[in-house]
């Protein structure tokens, strides 16, 4: 039976959305940018996130529908927390990677009320004092609507060269699939990012925190990992764990990531 993809509506905008799982705590996963929605992908996900679903519903939230230009990594979290109050979730367990890993960190941080637990993948507390020239390099490839090119850039540095030569054929299938505005939407999420910093807020998470990262990340580097993990490592509820040989999208090939996942949020 497919997944039916939802819709919530607030004031300003509307956000999709679906579900998973018979559990009685809630689970939401904010993806990290990608250059189609990952809305498509809602079977491959709840697959992947099956050990979740005898103890969790788990939410799949993407960005709002209309995105505008000059939107911010704080717009992001704030949408995405006026989308969680308006679906009636609260004291959700909170999962983010990469860009998602940032709305995670603003959202723990500024709606304390509505996260039990935060975990983050992949990801960084700051970009406006060291951005990554991969970023411009996406960037400019999207705005050349270069679209095989692009999902080759961004295939080749998420993955481990193994796993990108395995999937090439596949990227550059998926490609031919992508739109105008998909590449219009992924330019605009990339540059949002551009002046997030929010390490000096991080001292605001109130709530049991895991980090993963990995030591082979060629987006968001190991060092980011560690800035984060510096302004929470003295905590009793703060955990640290970095993978080797997986890169940055560690949260898609390390085969026990949910497993690590899962029995950080059930405990």
């Amino acid at each position: 039976m497919s997944i039916p993809i939802e819709k919530v509506k607030t004031d300003g905008f509307e956000m999709n959305f679906f579900r998973f799982g018979r559990g009685k705590k809630n689970l939401v996963v904010i993806p990290g940018l990608s250059i189609q929605s990952v809305m498509g992908a809602s079977e491959q996900i709840a697959a992947a996130y099956d050990c979740f679903s005898d103890d969790f519903t788990v939410f799949v939230f993407d960005r709002r529908t209309d995105i505008p230009k000059n939107y911010t990594v704080k717009d992001m979290a704030d949408d995405t927390a006026k989308a969680l109050k308006k679906a009636g979730l609260d004291e959700v367990y909170l999962f983010g990677a990469s860009q998602g890993g940032m709305i995670v960190l603003e959202i723990a941080a500024d709606y304390p009320e509505i996260v039990k637990k935060a975990a983050v993948g992949s990801t960084t507390s700051n970009l406006a004092d060291k951005w990554p020239p991969v970023l411009d390099e996406w960037l400019n490839l999207a705005e050349k609507k270069d679209k095989k090119g692009l999902y080759l850039a961004f295939g080749s540095k998420i993955y481990p060269l193994y796993f990108f030569e395995r999937h090439k054929n596949a990227l550059i299938a998926a490609s031919e699939t992508v739109t105008d505005d998909d590449l219009a939407r992924f330019a605009v999420l990339t540059d949002g990012m551009r002046n997030f910093n929010i390490t000096d807020s991080l001292k605001r998470i109130q709530c049991p925190t895991f980090v993963i990262g990995a030591y082979d990340d060629a987006v968001l580097d190991a060092q980011m990992t560690s800035e984060i993990a510096k302004q929470l490592e003295d905590r009793e509820d703060f955990e640290l764990f970095m993978y080797e040989g997986f890169g940055h999208a560690a949260f898609d090939t390390a085969p026990d990531y949910r497993e690590r996942l899962y029995k950080f949020f059930v405990k």
